[in-house]
């Protein structure tokens, strides 16, 4: 049986939607027929899905949350590990699912598994909730006949990449409300104060400083061509996302972006993590090394260094180490070729994988805190600078008229 999605009119003329079970689309229709409905479409639920979104491999959900995608994925692991066959186990979730899209996706996987596909090819089938990192650790552990333990591992990672989405945006939260706040007063002072106050020099006929005329000027500007510099800055920032849409100039800007002090180690520290992390869990789940490796290098978000991780992949499909190609690349801590160099020389590569992710993981944690914590009191230090330049420009004239009296 397949999942179809249906648009209908019910006995007194009222438009209905909603997902139907039916071996063809012409039975489907049939159905809603017998209900004394009138179907308008009839749709493969899947078919619907793929013709959405083309394949993705950086997002772990796309038609989904993440949040809505570690629920999926707990709630089967708890099912499984329960014991209940795989097609109760998805009948069983969809059933609790309170979203319309989430349920319908769960019951078009569980009519692919119905008709004899395996879970990971009827997850497959749904590109924009399931990624191929999802679709090729279910499918390791239904090949070694351990999925409910992949599933409750990939839930402890969906989990975890939630969390860590989660946590990261809270931390920047206040940072980004202080900047955007200070930007906000200096603007205010400069369009709207500042000619004020600097009209009653002006009128009297008083010399003014260099530093007050300055003031004045940048003043001038921005209350005659501000509107007009914000246009642009947003069409530079359109025109530079348009030019990144191009391989070869995306390619040599995140190549460029890694060199910038600060942003670089953290973006380097950023992808090793998330390397380390999807690494670990297709490894534990049976996915051979050489795939692991090409699936882990597609969701990392700098394609500089994605390019390097093919050439790791490439190098241990051709015999060579891990650690050795991770070293060459130069785009990974040596703490974390250490670790992975000392699981394959003890043959526990699986095992250290998973503690270099946690390692990874902390670092990266310690390293964004690290930055808050300064971002903070730096833009405190600027804005507490600029304003201070804009109260001494202002005062300055006051004073040299004291002075001369």
């Amino acid at each position: 049986m397949a999942a179809f999605t249906y648009a209908a009119l019910d006995p007194g003329g009222k438009s209905c939607k909603g997902l139907i079970e039916a071996e063809s689309a012409r039975l489907a229709r049939q159905q809603l027929r017998d209900k004394g409905w009138t179907p308008l479409s009839v749709e493969d639920n899947s078919l619907a899905d793929k013709q959405a979104s083309g394949r993705s491999f950086g997002a772990l959900g796309g038609g989904i949350s993440v949040s809505e995608l570690a629920s999926f994925t707990r709630q089967m692991a708890i099912v499984l590990n329960a014991g209940i066959p795989l097609e109760e186990a998805l009948s069983a979730v969809g059933r609790q699912c309170a979203k319309a899209r989430l349920r319908s996706i769960i019951l078009g996987v569980r009519a692919g598994v119905l008709e004899g596909r395996s879970l990971a090819q009827s997850l497959s089938n749904y590109p924009n909730a399931f990624s191929d990192l999802y679709c090729a650790t279910v499918g390791a552990g239904e090949q070694a006949g351990h999925l409910d333990v992949v599933m409750d591992e990939l839930a402890d990672y969906t989990e975890r990449s939630h969390a860590n989405v989660q946590r990261t945006r809270l931390a920047l939260i206040y940072p980004v409300m202080l900047f955007v706040m200070s930007m906000a007063i200096v603007a205010v002072l400069m369009v709207f104060v500042v000619p004020d106050i600097v009209e009653v020099y002006v009128s009297q006929g008083q010399s003014l400083p260099l530093l007050t005329r300055f003031l004045i000027d940048a003043s001038d500007f921005l209350r005659s061509y501000g509107a007009f510099l914000l246009i642009g800055l947003v069409m530079l920032v359109g025109l530079v996302q348009y030019a990144l849409l191009k391989p070869p100039l995306r390619m040599r800007w995140h190549r460029a972006v890694l060199r910038i002090p600060l942003l670089g180690p953290l973006i380097r520290r950023f992808n090793a993590a998330r390397f380390a992390g999807t690494l670990s869990i297709l490894s534990s789940g049976g996915v051979p090394l050489v795939e692991a490796i090409a699936i882990a290098g597609e969701v990392l978000g700098n394609v500089y260094i994605r390019d390097k991780v093919r050439e790791v992949g490439q190098q241990v499909e051709e015999g060579g180490s891990l650690h050795l190609g991770l070293e060459q690349s130069g785009q990974f801590p040596p703490l974390m070729i250490h670790m992975i160099a000392s699981g394959e020389s003890a043959g526990e590569l699986d095992a250290m994988l998973a503690r270099v992710a946690t390692n990874q993981q902390q670092e990266l944690d310690n390293l964004v805190t690290t930055m808050v914590s300064l971002f903070e009191p730096a833009t405190l230090l600027i804005m507490g600078a600029v304003v201070l330049v804009i109260v001494v420009a202002i005062l300055q004239p006051i004073l040299s008229l004291n002075q001369l009296i």
